[in-house]
C-alpha cells in the first residue's frame, strides 16, 4: 500500500521534527506509529536517507521492538502479556485460545478488521496474572471467559 501524499508529508515533518534529537529512531519511530497507527514499509527510505541508515537497519529497528507494526491495525487491538509472570499463571493457554477463537495468529488481524492480535512483553499487572491489554484497558484474571467477553464486546461496537 503505497503511501498517501498526506502520510509522506507527516513522516517527513516528523524526520524533521527529531533530526537533530540524539538516539533520535525510537522516538521518531513512536511519533510516525502514534500519528498514523503503524510504521509503514514505504517510510522507511525516507527515514534511511534523512539519518543515513541503510533500509534493512531501519527493517532491524522496527521488527526487533514488538511495539511496531508494519501494517494498519483492527478497529481493536488485543494484546497477551507474555511476561514471565503471565507465563507461569497461564497465559500460553489464553494465547492458544485467543488465536483459535479469532482465527489469526500474532500479528494479524482478524478478516472482519475488528481485532488485531498482538504479544506485549508486561503489563505491570503481575499480581493479577495473567492480563490482557484491548486498547489502553488492561485485564488481569484473565481466562477463557474473559476472553469470550472481550471478543463480544469488541463486535458490539460495530
Amino acid at each position: 500500500m503505497a503511501l498517501t501524499e498526506k502520510q509522506t508529508l507527516k513522516i517527513q515533518q516528523h524526520v524533521l521534527d527529531f533530526k537533530e534529537v540524539p538516539g533520535a529512531l525510537l522516538p521518531l519511530m513512536h511519533a510516525i506509529q502514534d500519528d498514523l497507527g503503524y510504521v509503514p514499509e514505504d517510510a522507511y527510505p525516507i527515514i534511511s536517507k534523512a539519518y543515513n541508515l541503510s533500509i534493512a537497519e531501519i527493517h532491524g529497528f522496527i521488527t526487533f521492538y514488538h511495539h511496531f507494526r508494519t501494517h494498519p491495525a483492527g478497529k481493536n487491538v488485543l494484546q497477551i502479556c507474555r511476561a514471565e509472570s503471565c507465563q507461569a499463571m497461564g497465559s500460553e493457554e489464553i494465547e492458544t485460545y485467543c488465536k483459535s477463537a479469532l482465527g489469526i495468529d500474532y500479528h494479524e488481524t482478524t478478516d472482519d478488521n475488528l481485532i488485531t492480535l498482538e504479544p506485549i512483553y508486561c503489563l505491570g499487572n503481575c499480581a493479577c496474572s495473567p492480563a490482557v491489554m484491548i486498547n489502553n484497558q488492561v485485564i488481569g484474571r484473565v481466562s477463557k471467559n474473559k476472553i469470550d467477553d472481550i471478543i463480544r464486546a469488541a463486535k458490539e461496537k460495530l
